[in-house]
């Protein structure tokens, strides 16, 4: 190269490098005052050095936000945990991802324990992964609850401490902001929401917005007293004790006595619902177990009535959890806003040809049986329209009704491939056949076989045909063969077991019958959610009482107030409640009696006789006066009313989740080992004496 070249490229070099390092330089100085300086200070210290659980589930919600299917549950999981984590989309991300990421963690061993243990039994296999994804949704729905119920437990201290700082500064607002400023605690968010909300122009209407949203009741009873202490004044009671303070013992003693009642719930169904489950996965292994051990069962458990049996312990364990689930629930959060406003049977129904097909299954407005429908769903407390359960009624009767002709094809298929694969023995055999006698079984199947495929679907066949072709085939010479005429008869056997596996009319009647079965599921359904509804139909009076003794000693209140804050927390009686207080302008007298005549609870009568006589008569304080009086009575009522139905939902639990594994172990197991024991204990007899 040049040296003059050279000489060059080094100088340009040499400038280009300096020039390179003023620029840093100016660039470095520039930056050091700019925002990117100070953004660069705030973050120092607030990333964390060493591994974090915290940050993790935030990378792993983005990375379910990117996931076309868990994106959707994860939304579904978040609209229930917005509503307790108000306002903290930090604690909302983490929870849903924590939640979610503990469902895979339990979902995927199941899944894999499931494929090993079933991957001979594709259908068992298919509907015991179905059946995994339903109770893992459950299991998240537990998850939601634990936290509902550390949120509670959080409201005791929480409304503790508010009565120790209203001692201090002797404002409503003011104790509530001092309470609230700890961070650590979930109930510390809803502090700060019911501050900003008596804090604010309009606090009536952030009010009525924040009953809508709020995890419990027991909050909006809070935030409500709260409210009318702020607007109307604290009262010395006689006692010279604060009003508002003794409004808070009583929500505190109505948290404690739900808390307790959680607690005893869970303590009696922890164990029942993986009681009820064990049974499905017991399946297979019960069945390998029983086969290799007694090998006179294989005819039962490889055959179809082996797997109509393993069907029914399915359909009972589906059947058994869902119902565990129903009785176990505590009333924990209650999330409407969760659901579809527009669900899949909305937009089915807007389809003219399958409206005009539903609306000829809905009974005609006025009539006695929509009465009934319509009083069902309200009774349940269904938010279903009578559109969508008829919906949904038909589509599972359908279903049903195509599942089970499927299912009965599949058992058709089950018993003729357990002809063609059983092996044959010409003797009764109690025990395990030797590999040598397995070999010679399998040949003597494999020759049956070839008798089979040549004389299948002739219905009309007789013995006499089956040694005709016997003779022509080169495993037979002559009729005086010594196991000719055994032979023949075992052929004809299973020939006309070939023939006859195809569709019956008594199998199509079953699938009418199951299929009316699914049809009439969803009202059954909610029959048993009324009966649900009705045990806790005390308990719920009994609240009203708690919150009527809160209000009664409030200036300015009346009745019509009372019974807007009755129909704000009643869940049975909140249809009649509303009713009644939409009329109340129109006759208050009227409207009460009409609330008196639609309710059958005495205790709920009792009330309404109260406020009646509230109206016209004399205050409200003298007309509930009893119920201060008796409060300590109607305390205990409370308790012993739950332990009550804790005791019954808890037989009746009982019942219900071991069911499946008793019929496991006694339909499935004791009872085919028994009898199939017996009748070849009585064959093998039979060929001895002969």
């Amino acid at each position: 190269m040049n040296p003059d070249m050279m000489k060059y490229m080094l100088i340009g070099s040499g400038v280009l490098f300096a020039i390179v390092i003023i620029a840093y330089l100016i660039l470095t100085k520039l930056m050091g005052k700019s925002e990117y300086a100070q953004i660069k200070k705030l973050q120092q210290g607030t990333k964390a050095e060493t591994f974090s659980l915290e940050i993790l589930y935030q990378k792993l919600y983005i990375t379910y936000m990117k996931t076309p299917f868990i994106k959707r549950y994860l939304f579904k999981l978040r609209r229930r945990l917005e509503i307790l984590n108000i306002d903290d989309e930090y604690n909302t991300r983490k929870d849903a991802a924590r939640i979610l990421t503990n469902a895979i963690l339990i979902l995927v061993p199941i899944i894999i324990v499931t494929i090993i243990i079933s991957k001979d039994n594709i259908l068992l296999m298919s509907i015991l992964l179905i059946f995994e994804l339903f109770i893992v949704d459950s299991m998240v729905d537990g998850m939601v609850d634990k936290i509902d119920n550390k949120l509670l437990k959080e409201q005791i201290d929480f409304f503790a401490e508010i009565r120790h700082a209203y001692h201090e500064y002797n404002m409503v607002e003011e104790a509530i902001y001092q309470v609230s400023l700890d961070d650590e605690k979930s109930v510390s968010k809803q502090g700060e929401k019911i501050y900003e909300i008596l804090i604010a122009d309009d606090p009536e209407t952030e009010l009525e917005k924040y009953y809508d949203i709020a995890p419990n009741s027991y909050l909006k009873e809070f935030a409500g007293i709260s409210y009318l202490t702020k607007e109307f004044g604290d009262r010395r009671e006689q006692d010279n004790s604060s009003l508002y303070l003794k409004n808070i013992d009583n929500i505190t003693q109505e948290m404690q006595i739900e808390i307790l009642k959680r607690d005893k719930l869970n303590y009696v169904f922890q164990s029942l619902s993986i009681i009820s489950i064990v049974p499905v996965l017991m399946l297979e292994p019960l069945k390998n177990w029983a086969v290799a051990n007694f090998s006179f069962t294989k005819s039962f458990y490889n055959g179809k009535i082996g797997m109509i049996a393993q069907i029914l312990v399915v359909i009972l364990t589906v059947v058994s959890y869902i119902l565990t689930r129903k009785l176990k629930d505590n009333g924990g959060v209650q999330v409407q806003i969760g659901k579809s406003e527009h669900p899949w049977q909305e937009k089915v129904y807007k389809i003219p040809l399958i409206k005009q097909i539903v609306n000829s299954f809905i009974p005609k407005p006025g009539t006695k049986e929509y009465r009934k429908i319509q009083k069902l769903l309200k009774d349940s407390a269904s938010k279903s329209k009578i559109e969508w359960v008829y919906i949904n009624r038909i589509c599972l009767g359908i279903l049903t009704f195509i599942l089970t002709l499927i299912l009965s094809n599949i058992l058709h298929k089950v018993a003729i491939n357990y002809v063609y694969t059983e092996p044959t023995t010409r003797t009764q055999v109690l025990g395990t056949l030797s590999e040598a006698n397995q070999i010679k079984a399998e040949e003597l199947t494999e020759q049956d076989n070839y008798f089979i495929d040549r004389l299948k679907g002739d219905l009309s066949i007789t013995e006499d045909d089956v040694k005709a072709e016997m003779l022509k085939s080169k495993y037979y010479e002559s009729e005086e063969d010594q196991y000719f005429e055994e032979d023949a008869t075992r052929i004809l056997d299973k020939i006309k077991t070939v023939n006859s596996e195809k569709m019956q009319w008594f199998e199509a009647l079953l699938a009418v019958g199951l299929t009316v079965i699914g049809y009439m599921a969803p009202i059954w359904m909610m029959m048993f959610q009324k009966k649900m509804r009705q045990m806790e139909m005390e308990n719920e009076v009994m609240q009203f009482q708690t919150i009527i003794v809160m209000l009664m000693k409030i200036e300015r209140v009346n009745v019509e107030m009372i019974l807007e804050w009755l129909e704000r927390y009643s869940n049975i009686f909140k249809e009649q409640i509303s009713r009644c207080v939409n009329n109340y302008e129109a006759g208050a007298w009227e409207a009460l009696e009409e609330l008196k005549n639609e309710v059958t609870n005495q205790d709920m009568i009792r009330i309404v006789e109260s406020l009646q006589a509230a109206v016209e008569k004399i205050p409200i304080r003298e007309a509930f006066d009893e119920l201060d009086a008796d409060r300590e009575y109607h305390k205990e009522k409370r308790k012993a009313t739950n332990d009550q139905l804790i005791s019954r939902k808890g037989l009746i639990g009982k019942g219900v989740g071991f069911a499946p594994m008793i019929v496991l172990f006694v339909g499935y197991l004791i009872i085919p080992l028994v009898f199939i024991g017996l009748t070849s204990m009585s064959g093998a007899f039979d060929q001895l004496q002969v």
